[in-house]
């Protein structure tokens, strides 16, 4: 077998990863940024999505602006884009996360409301039967945002809210965003079991 077919079989045995990212306007659009940033660092293809709230928050919580968010990505699209390849299930993807997740967004998903191009994109991976992780930001929770989750996890979704992990002994902000952001690669298969500090149990009080 000459080189240059051995390169292309390994192309087609080893295709790059590509997820789509959608951040919503509920706070915490430092965790959508972190995961783009981390999803680069592990060479998986991006396509992005941000709602009209979505970018106002970003502004606000990051100071970053359009361009910059857009430059951390493999692909944009706008969230009006209704037509755009994320619509159909024909566009293949190894899943979706929004992070964050508004309840907006959550309730819509839990009801399908194709409304925008993130929830439809969304409803495309839960039909589809691929992983669809919703970084849910909101507290307390009301009835309805329950309901909707428990709809949602029904449907095939996973439901994880970015709650901190202590164990780990953070001393940064960083290190908080990290670790949620760590655990959202694993539903994913990405990374080591090196990148954070996973838990190892601990030694009985004395």
């Amino acid at each position: 077998m000459s080189a240059s077919r051995r390169v292309v079989l390994l192309e087609i045995a080893l295709p790059t990863a590509r997820l789509v990212v959608a951040i919503t306007g509920a706070t915490g659009a430092v965790y959508g940024t972190r995961l783009l940033a981390a999803l680069r660092e592990h060479g998986v293809e991006t396509h992005l999505v941000v709602s009209r709230a979505g970018w106002l928050t970003l502004h606000q919580e990051t100071g970053l602006g359009r361009e910059a968010l857009v430059a951390m990505a493999s692909h944009h699209y706008d969230a009006g884009e209704i037509g755009a390849r994320l619509a159909s299930g024909s566009f293949r993807h190894d899943g979706m996360v929004v992070a964050p997740c508004s309840m907006k967004t959550l309730a819509a998903l839990a009801h399908g409301l194709d409304d925008n191009l993130i929830t439809r994109a969304a409803d495309v991976t839960l039909k589809e039967r691929r992983r669809l992780v919703l970084l849910a930001r909101e507290t307390p929770l009301t009835l309805a945002h329950l309901s909707n989750m428990t709809l949602v996890t029904q449907m095939g979704g996973v439901v994880m809210p970015p709650v901190p992990a202590f164990y780990a002994k953070p001393a940064t902000i960083d290190e908080l965003v990290d670790y949620t952001v760590h655990r959202v690669l694993d539903q994913f298969g990405i990374g080591s079991n090196h990148d954070y500090g996973r838990w190892n149990g601990v030694a009985p009080a004395r």
